[in-house]
């Protein structure tokens, strides 16, 4: 089986649906944020502050390769669209399922969280045009699952259906 790849805006779940979804059909998870902040040994919003966007987009180009292409799930990082490379490797190496939330109900789940450099909450109309930006970018992928308001397990059981056809 080739590899999962999911993707989708900050909160919109990829990794609860990927840890959940790698429980049902017994596969590792990989989630590229940790793979980066493992190998960096850094905080993603450590490598933004001090490094920058640039550099910690060339680490998930990287990580992207790194990883296994086959019998796995890896959960992505919001912005891994961002570069027609990283959505060109996925396309061709794996199935893309884009996990689509309503922007308000991502911004209601991310409300008390401030580990993500990109999601600003002073600033919100920023946020809602790079979630605006990339969806033609999500859009590219293989299947479309919504996450909004619906329960992990039966996100998971979509998504299984989906890889099924």
């Amino acid at each position: 089986m080739k590899a999962i790849y999911l993707t989708g805006f900050m909160g919109a779940g990829k990794s609860t649906i990927g840890l959940e979804l790698g429980k049902a059909l017994n596969l590792p998870v990989i989630d590229t944020d940790d793979y980066i902040e493992k190998k960096k040994d850094k905080k993603i919003r450590d490598i933004f502050n001090t490094e920058g966007e640039t550099s910690f987009r060339t680490y998930e180009r990287e990580a992207l390769k790194e990883l296994p292409t086959e019998h796995v799930i890896i959960t992505t990082g919001g912005g891994m669209v961002t570069q027609k490379e990283n959505r060109e490797w996925m396309l061709f190496n794996g199935t893309v399922i884009y996990l689509h939330c309503d922007f308000n109900i991502i911004v209601e789940r991310l409300k008390n969280d401030n580990s993500r450099p990109l999601f600003n909450h002073e600033q919100m109309s920023r946020t809602e045009k790079l979630f605006h930006d990339r969806l033609p970018l999500y859009q590219e992928a293989h299947y479309t699952v919504n996450t909004s308001n619906k329960d992990v397990s039966d996100i998971v059981n979509e998504i299984m259906l989906v890889i099924k056809k």
